[in-house]
């Protein structure tokens, strides 16, 4: 009897610790029994490449969330970093360019300058949240709605008013729409950069003293401090961390679309905080993994193609999106809670 009874709370452990992965297997088996096609190389590829810029945005996110804060102004720092690097990177010869005197800037400049804003934004949201006290929720919820108008006021700009910022100039959309020959098909660019990103995500949290620390301020912000941690300093360098992610990413976004605007990368964070969730990062603080992040982000990016592919509205959609979150943040508490 009371083996049976230990395997079934091993079970019960084992379906409380991994349902929303069994939910989603079995929403991605549904996918390919409704439509065989789905799983081809092309959309596999397809696949990889929307996933690329979500990872960054999401490694960024889920350090944040390790220190148990949040960050709902990755998105729109995402936006700001898109418009910016956009408006710098336009062909010279494009008869609408917000700078019509700019000459043609190395692509390493602009993507600078636009890592360089959000980097400070981000680390505005650390100060405010590490020296103020302000709950990292109302900090980022504050500053996403300002960068918000910030990227609309220099989006919004004259002669040409609130119109897409275009005619990008082709080393920029060959940097981010290109890729390495392999066989009849390209791995695209943008794979290569997620894959460099995660490895050097992967040696901070791993390898360094401040992925060390990261973890001590998420499991126990007072024990860390007693034990030496400068827990305000750490928790500013990881949300600048996380700013950096941010730009890097939106000027992805920019030159994978071809264009920017004042909502490219609305709602981004919302996704990213989800994949990190259904990756196994606690909302608590203190667990998570970039194996887990990358897997999380790919999950959920596998979902919105395959729901896409089969021609579900978008409407429906958003519903399975809402539900997936629920369904992930509700195992995720009832995990934490199961520990205490």
């Amino acid at each position: 009897m009371n083996t049976q009874a230990s395997k079934k709370s091993n079970v019960s452990k084992w379906l409380v610790d991994n349902v929303i992965y069994v939910v989603l297997i079995l929403l991605v088996v549904g996918i390919v029994i409704a439509s065989p096609d789905f799983l081809s190389m092309t959309n596999l590829i397809n696949i990889l490449s929307q996933s690329s810029s979500r990872i960054i945005i999401a490694l960024g996110v889920a350090g944040i969330l390790i220190t148990a804060g949040t960050d709902l102004s990755a998105g729109r720092m995402v936006g700001l970093a898109a418009v910016i690097s956009a408006s710098l990177l336009q062909a010279t010869d494009y008869a609408y360019k917000m700078y019509p005197n700019l000459p043609d800037l190395p692509l390493f400049v602009p993507i600078l300058v636009a890592m360089a804003a959000t980097g400070l934004i981000a680390t505005l949201n650390g100060i405010v949240v590490s020296k103020l006290h302000v709950p990292p929720f109302i900090a980022t919820l504050g500053m996403m709605i300002g960068v918000y108008g910030l990227t609309s006021i220099y989006f919004d700009r004259p002669p040409y008013g609130a119109q897409p910022i275009g005619g990008l100039s082709e080393k920029f959309t060959n940097f981010a729409q290109r890729g390495i020959p392999v066989g009849s098909y390209e791995i695209p660019y943008l794979v290569i950069y997620a894959i460099i990103t995660t490895v050097i995500i992967w040696v901070i949290w791993n390898k360094t003293q401040l992925g060390k620390n990261m973890y001590a301020i998420g499991g126990n912000p007072e024990a860390a401090k007693v034990s030496g941690v400068n827990v305000a300093r750490n928790i500013i360098i990881i949300y600048m961390i996380a700013g950096l992610l941010y730009g890097f990413s939106g000027t992805l976004e920019a030159g994978r679309v071809g264009s920017a605007t004042n909502n490219t990368g609305n709602m981004y964070e919302l996704d990213a905080i989800a994949a990190c969730v259904v990756g196994g990062v606690s909302l608590s603080g203190g667990i998570g993994t970039v194996p887990g992040v990358v897997t999380g982000v790919l999950i959920f990016q596998i979902i919105n193609y395959g729901l896409a592919f089969l021609g579900v509205s978008p409407y429906i959609q958003y519903i399975v999106k809402g539900l997936i979150i629920v369904v992930a943040v509700a195992f995720d508490m009832r995990k934490h809670a199961k520990k205490k």
